[in-house]
Order: C-alpha cells, then structure tokens, then sequence
C-alpha cells in the first residue's frame, strides 16, 4: 500500500456482495466528509467501495485477514476496511472487528452490530476503524495504538469490548461481544443480514395454497361453526400451532437445520447460533404471511358473508366480532395450507427466501464438503 500523498488518504471499503456492498455504498456518500472533520488535520479522504465475496469458503478471521492483505497489495489504498454479514468468531467470541495497523487493515463483521440501526452503527464502526488505522500510519508508529483509550470505540458500539490478542495472530487489535447480551447482539444481525421480509415474496406457490385454503374455508360453513364455537385461548392455540407446523416443515423440507459434524464445543455454539437464526427468520416471515392471510380474509368475509345465511348454519345471529374470530381460525387454516403448498417449492427458492446470499453459499458449500 502505498504512504498517501497531498493529504489525500485512499481508504476502500471491501464488501461482501449483497448487504454489506448496499451498507458501504451508503456509508460512502458521507464518510469523507465525516472523517476529514473528525480527523482535524487537514487530511482528506477518497472513500472508494469494492464488492468482492472475499470470504466464500472459510469464515478463519486469520486468513481472511491474509486474503484482505493480499487483495491490497494489488490496488493504491492506504487504509482498507471489509465487511461481511457473516458471524465470525475468535477463539470462543464473536468478533465485532479485527484491525492490523501495520498493513492498515480492518476487518469487520456486521451482524454483531446488531438488527437495530445497522446502518448509523456500521459507520460508526467504519469511522474508528479508520480514524484508529489513519492515525497510526499518519505517526509512522508500530503495533496497536496503546495510547489511545478503547473507551471511545466501546463507548459508541456497547456491549462491546477489547479482548486479548495473541503475539502469532496477524491482527494487533481486536473487539468482540460475548454474554447473552452479545449473542442476542449477534442473533439480531443474523436475522437482520436474512431479511426475513423477503420470505413472502419468496414462497409464491406456498402462499398460493394458503389463500386458496383461506378462500374456501372462509365460505364453508362448518369452519363457521367451528369458529363459533371457539374461545380465545383455543384460537391462540391454533395460530401458534399453524406457524410451528409451517415453520418445522420449511425447516425439514429444504433441510434447513444446520448439524456440524465437529463436536467441540466453540462449534456446537456456532452451529446453535446458525439454527437459532434460521428459525427466527423463518418464525418472522411466517408471522408476516399469517397476518396478510387474516387481513386478506377478513375483507373476503365481509364481502361473502350473508347474515341470514350464517345465522341458518351456526343457530346463532352474525355479530361483527364474528368477522374477526373467523378470519383469525381461518388464517391458521390456510396457514396449514400453506405448509403443504411450500412442498410445491424447491430446496433452492427456500434457500434464497430465507437467508442472505452469502449464507446461502456458506450453506451449499458444507454441502458440498458434507458430499464429499
């Protein structure tokens, strides 16, 4: 890499495809501004962003780290900082960010960050990474910032916190998250890098099924009764029991549940991470759907409902409450329907529904080594 020149500091945000490309092409619009008023030296900044899988086969910060500082020997960047949307982990602790300040090298891991915000604390990060790397290479100095406090960067991006690095690791500086504060930390971004909102559009024959389920129902006239006849509790029962049986079945059909075939314990931890994450995305999605199937059938029984009708079935007179308790015992119903449907899908557009891109290569390439 080469020492910058006219005050001008080449810096690249290498990201992985998909979110974390979107993350740091908004971040760019306004981190030179940020950096040259925060820096107070008169240094500008060259904010250029690079989308590259550079983490496609291993998630060992250690070699991606040598795979970040190979890429840079190639290019004219003064300070390089990647992001991924997958979870890393360094000796039993998810990694927030790893940073080499002798190469000026920066690697961070979003999901960490958690699901709230993403966006204002991945830049953040991004800008005490920079400031932290522009700031040593600037002294000409060797090895980690020692006299620069860790408060102001764990001060912005709590619970996170400093953890000790070892002479034969190729990073200097290292912050991670641990407790159950940080996993729920980590499982938030999982979920958040998924995009469990894309699971609706994603499951087009399931969804199918399900409203030609509620369609029907919705005008038989012993799910009228049955709606009648039921409580609170029993309708609750029912919604709950229809999204975990449409949740298990996504899970078995597409063979989503992830099983490690190491036995140690840092790797049950992880392999507990991954499902937790597969099944509150999915549990998130599915929620989504169901409450679309109660609106959706709640307007087609306002529309199909007769009174007179209802009232010769079910002995008993059509009040508005008994829109909604039917709409509500109907959505579980279709939500059933909508199960079987997703067996029309294949393991492939499940996959793409439910988790990120790069989580999808993660997974095909386990796969594949599973195969093997």
């Amino acid at each position: 890499m080469r020492v910058s020149s006219q005050g001008v500091t080449v810096v690249a945000l290498l990201a992985d495809p998909d979110a974390p490309t979107e993350i740091a092409q908004r971040m760019a619009r306004v981190l030179p501004a940020r950096l040259a008023e925060r820096s107070g030296q008169g240094r500008r900044f060259d904010v250029q962003v690079v989308s590259e899988p550079f983490t496609a086969g291993t998630e060992d910060p250690p070699t991606l780290m040598r795979r970040i500082t190979d890429r840079a020997r190639t290019e004219n960047w003064d300070i390089v900082v990647a992001l991924t949307d997958l979870p890393l982990h360094s000796h039993g602790r998810k990694l927030v960010v790893a940073l080499d300040h002798e190469q000026g090298l920066a690697l961070l891991s979003l999901p960490p960050l958690g699901g709230m915000r993403l966006q204002t604390r991945a830049r953040r990060a991004v800008e005490e990474a920079v400031l932290s790397l522009a700031g040593q290479r600037g002294t000409g100095a060797e090895g980690p910032p020692s006299s620069q406090p860790p408060a102001r960067f764990v001060g912005r991006l709590a619970p996170v916190h400093r953890d000790h690095v070892g002479e034969e690791e190729t990073a200097d500086l290292r912050y991670v998250v641990s407790g159950p504060r940080g996993y729920l930390r980590v499982l938030g971004g999982m979920v958040r890098a998924n995009r469990p909102w894309r699971l609706v559009p994603g499951l087009s024959k399931a969804l199918a099924a399900a409203l030609a389920t509620g369609a029907v129902a919705t005008v038989n006239s012993t799910v009228w009764s049955l709606a009648e006849s039921l409580s609170v509790p029993r309708l609750v029962i029912a919604m709950v029991g229809s999204v975990a049986l449409m949740i298990g079945w996504l899970i078995v059909d597409a063979h989503l549940w992830h099983r490690s075939t190491d036995a140690s314990p840092e790797e049950r931890k992880r392999t507990g991470l991954y499902n937790a994450s597969t099944i509150v995305t999915l549990g998130i999605g599915v929620l989504v759907c169901y409450v679309g199937l109660l609106v959706i059938n709640l307007l087609w029984a306002l529309f199909i409902l007769n009174d007179r009708v209802f009232a010769s079935m079910t002995r008993a007179p059509l009040h508005a409450t008994d829109y909604w308790t039917l709409s509500w015992f109907v959505a579980s119903v279709a939500t059933v329907g909508g199960a079987l449907g997703s067996g029309l899908e294949s393991d492939e557009a499940i996959r793409a529904a439910a988790f990120s891109k790069r989580e999808q290569e993660r997974r095909s390439v386990l796969q594949d080594d599973e195969g093997e």
